[in-house]
């Protein structure tokens, strides 16, 4: 089953990443690597996404509330209780999950554009929640010190970062390769043909949303590892916005255009930051660029040009 869905060839170019990923903190400061993890991070975030939207073809507007659900999970637990670490890192893409499923099962209804914006009223109102709970979500200030003894130093947490990343993006792979993917993807080619063959589009669709969540929850979890905090910022709807730019950038029909969606955008806000405030604007002139020259987006178009001259 497994050499079915991951070819010797896939599995050749993802061994060789992940070893560049392991031995890169052998040659490059603190700073990078910890911008390495931001960079794994966001990328699985948007890869959690990008199986529901390019996918699935689900109009997903509010997904950061799915990685802030997992975040502050895994924070609370850190913070408030004496229950092993673990625990925290296994409840956290649970709870994440179960959010997933309770917005779901309100959206699921809808279809396209109300579907979206059903979901951005709900993920508001959860972060209106976080915002506002003082008392057990810490509010506006977030909770800070959320320190991990076993994955202590920048190093390992990176590590710890690299391999929980690898392992969720094979599962996904697998996921979106297996006989549900592929329904997944005829529903979003053509959702009535596929209800008339006899498919369960709801349902499908419902897996779907909650299995994206559960992913962004671990990405959340990873984030309080390498930060150390959790702040409502994660679940704002802006942070949707950004992840959602990513998968565009990338390339949201390819599996991982989102990784390299992330490396840009992170990278950008990062480095053009240093020089002027005002990275967004940048980032709006190349998104401009990329609609207009590269509607497929950045690896979409070289999966597509690379494609042509094989054939």
């Amino acid at each position: 089953m497994f050499y079915g869905l991951l070819t010797r060839k896939s599995l050749g170019v993802l061994l060789s990443v992940f070893i560049i990923f392991l031995i890169l903190p052998l040659f490059l400061p603190r700073f990078y690597i910890y911008l390495l993890a931001l960079i794994l991070i966001t990328g699985l975030l948007a890869t959690s996404l990008n199986m529901v939207l390019g996918y699935g073809g689900m109009y997903q507007f509010h997904h950061a509330v799915f990685y802030g659900a997992g975040a502050y999970t895994f924070a609370l637990m850190l913070t408030k209780t004496k229950l092993p670490v673990w625990n925290a890192f296994l409840a956290a893409p649970v709870i994440a999950g179960l959010l997933g499923l309770l917005i779901g099962i309100i959206c699921i209804r809808l279809s396209k554009l109300y579907f979206g914006m059903l979901q951005i009223s709900l993920g508001s109102l959860v972060w209106a929640i976080v915002f506002r709970w003082y008392s057990f979500t810490g509010g506006d200030d977030g909770i800070h010190g959320c320190s991990v003894p076993e994955i202590a130093s920048v190093n390992e947490s990176y590590y710890f970062t690299v391999f929980v990343t690898a392992i969720c993006l094979i599962l996904m792979y697998l996921i979106i390769n297996s006989p549900f993917g592929r329904i997944f993807q005829a529903i979003r080619d053509n959702p009535e043909r596929s209800e008339a063959v006899g498919v369960n589009v709801r349902l499908h669709q419902l897996i779907g949303l909650v299995i994206a969540a559960f992913f962004a929850g671990i990405a959340g979890s990873l984030f309080v590892v390498v930060e150390g905090c959790v702040f409502p910022d994660l679940m704002f709807w802006t942070l949707s916005l950004e992840i959602l730019i990513m998968c565009l950038l990338g390339g949201w029909f390819t599996f991982l255009g989102p990784m390299l969606g992330a490396a840009i955008i992170v990278s950008l806000r990062t480095f053009v930051g240093i020089y002027t405030e005002y990275w967004t604007l940048i980032l709006g002139i190349v998104l401009m660029l990329l609609i207009l020259f590269l509607p497929e987006g950045v690896l979409g178009y070289f999966q597509k040009t690379f494609k042509l001259k094989a054939e």
